[in-house]
């Protein structure tokens, strides 16, 4: 439970609450990954004190910064687009990285796997990111080929696969496109590997659309603003 050193988590989890009990939901079925990409070592000790443990960035230098700063009780999941290069360090600096939530091809999945055998830790968890609006700006395989590399990802010795991300277009429709489109595309892995939907999280909605992806089935939301505030950006961004 969130305390009053985070009145703004709080507030997150109540919204978190509301949206599932709405729906019929369990809140324990969601998971609220605080999204800290800009955000201080500082920032992100205090919503840590407040009782929260996941977070997500979306820079490698950044978290690896942070991660050696903050407790190793944290569950960090890496949100951002993952380049090749970066792997390594990833992988090898941060010891209790949770999981990747941005794999879109065979050949980053094949360099986490060797990195992960490298440093003889556990299989990583990591989700298949999937481009559901089509919009050339983002990352993400196309829904098309999302069974492929799921597939691929299954013959990985050292990545478990659990599930599917997407960054939709903003819709205020009650039934946002995207987010029917990871839906879709989890029945068809679910069928194609064998395994059941609740083996398959759905990582879908941020501060702006939550409610509304928590509606459609999301058991992973990413919140940054509502938590944080605003981003800011001191820190050079990866090129």
């Amino acid at each position: 439970m969130a305390s009053s050193t985070s009145p703004s988590l709080k507030a997150v989890l109540d919204r978190v609450q509301e949206a599932a009990e709405h729906c019929g939901r369990n809140v324990q079925d969601i998971r609220l990954v605080a999204a800290s990409k800009t955000k201080s070592v500082c920032a992100l000790r205090q919503v840590y004190d407040a009782g929260h443990k996941c977070f997500g960035e979306n820079y490698v230098q950044e978290l690896l910064h942070k991660a050696s700063q903050l407790p190793d009780d944290i569950h960090w999941h890496f949100i951002g687009n993952l380049q090749s290069n970066k792997v390594k360090p990833l992988i090898a600096g941060v010891p209790n990285l949770a999981c990747i939530e941005t794999v879109d091809d065979e050949k980053i999945a094949n360099l986490l796997d060797r990195a992960v055998a490298n440093v003889g830790r556990k299989p990583l968890k990591v989700f298949v990111q999937v481009n559901t609006s089509g919009e050339t700006s983002k990352f993400g395989v196309e829904p098309a080929l999302c069974v492929d590399l799921v597939k691929h990802i299954t013959n990985c010795p050292n990545l478990e696969f659990c599930g599917l991300m997407t960054i939709g277009m903003l819709d205020y429709s009650s039934t946002p496109e995207n987010f029917k489109t990871l839906s879709n595309c989890r029945s068809e892995v679910c069928k194609a590997v064998g395994i059941s939907e609740k083996q398959c999280d759905l990582s879908m909605g941020m501060t702006a659309d939550f409610e509304q992806a928590i509606e459609m089935g999301s058991t992973n939301v990413r919140i940054g603003t509502a938590i944080f505030g605003p981003r800011e950006y001191p820190l050079k961004e990866e090129e």
